[in-house]
C-alpha cells in the first residue's frame, strides 16, 4: 500500500526567501510523505540569491524553485492542498484565494531576512536565522502522527509549531 502524501503550500508576499526555504526543506526532509509548494500574493519574480546560496550550502536541492503567484494553486487543475501555512505577517493578513479541498491552515510567521540591512554578516545571519526556524518547524511537521490526530488536535499542533524557533 502506498502511504498518503500530504501537500503543503507555504505562502509569503514575495515568494523569494522564507516560503522558498520552507518548500525546499519540506521536499527534502519530508520526501515520500510530504510534497511542498510555495507561492506569494505579490511574487518578486525571482528567488533571492541569498536563499539559493543558503539552501545549496546546507545541501538542499534548489532545482525547480521559482517565485510564483498563489493564484496558480487556486486554479481547478492545481494540486489539492492538505495544509496552507503562511510564513510572513503580510501574507497572513491578506485575503487568500479559496483553496480547493479545504486545507488546514496556520500562521508560522518568520521575520523577513530580505528586509535586514547592515553588514554582510548581519544579512547572512538574518537568512540563517529564518532558515533554522523554518527547518525546526518543518521538522516538527513531518514528525506529527497526522493520520492518528483528529482535525482539532492537528490544528492545535500546527498552531503550536508556529511558536517554535531554532
Amino acid at each position: 500500500m502506498n502511504p498518503r502524501v500530504y501537500n503543503v503550500l507555504f505562502l509569503c508576499t514575495g515568494n523569494s526567501a522564507r516560503s522558498i526555504m520552507a518548500e525546499a526543506i519540506l521536499n527534502q526532509i519530508g520526501a515520500g510523505r510530504f510534497r511542498g509548494y510555495s507561492a506569494g500574493s505579490h511574487p518578486a519574480g525571482a528567488v533571492n540569491p541569498r536563499t539559493l546560496e543558503l539552501l545549496e550550502r546546507n545541501r538542499f536541492r534548489i532545482e525547480g524553485l521559482r517565485s510564483k503567484n498563489w493564484d496558480e494553486f487556486a486554479a481547478p487543475d492545481a494540486p489539492v492542498m492538505d495544509f496552507v501555512l503562511t510564513v510572513c505577517d503580510k501574507a497572513a493578513g491578506e485575503v487568500c484565494p479559496v483553496w480547493p479541498g479545504q486545507p488546514m491552515s496556520a500562521h508560522w510567521g518568520v521575520a523577513d531576512p530580505a528586509e535586514v540591512g547592515g553588514s554582510e554578516v548581519q544579512q547572512q545571519k538574518a537568512f540563517t536565522d529564518a532558515f533554522m526556524t523554518l527547518r525546526t518547524r518543518v521538522g516538527l511537521l513531518v514528525n506529527l502522527p497526522i493520520d492518528k490526530l483528529d482535525r482539532l488536535s492537528l490544528q492545535s499542533e500546527l498552531n503550536s509549531i508556529a511558536r517554535q524557533t531554532a
